[in-house]
């Protein structure tokens, strides 16, 4: 996935769950000084409101976890591929934080 698009993706995911929880807020709003069946139509307005945001949230949480384990599995597929340089990086990184540990 590129830059671009999971930047797109993510712009598209914060305004639906501004927009949906806007509508909630105004339908609660409007629905506290309403009473009867329209004060309960509304709440259930807000309600399937809230719950497209939470889908959509779980939507985007799974795209994360996606996104992580194929960025696990490229890691997992280079070190195999490449274990020497694998070591390498590795001790170069540990050298380095080393480093900086011992500077406190």
């Amino acid at each position: 996935m590129s830059t671009q698009s999971t930047e797109a993706s993510k712009e598209k995911l914060i305004d639906s769950v501004k927009s949906s929880l806007n509508d909630a807020e105004d339908l609660l709003r409007e629905a506290a000084s309403t009473t009867g069946d329209r004060a309960a139509e509304l709440r259930d307005r807000a309600m399937a409101s809230l719950r497209r945001t939470r889908e959509a949230l779980y939507d985007a949480q799974d795209a994360v976890f996606e996104h992580g384990r194929k960025a696990a599995r490229a890691t997992d597929d280079y070190v195999h591929d490449n274990p020497w340089q694998a070591i390498g990086i590795a001790g170069l990184a540990g050298l380095l934080l080393g480093l900086l540990v011992s500077r406190r």
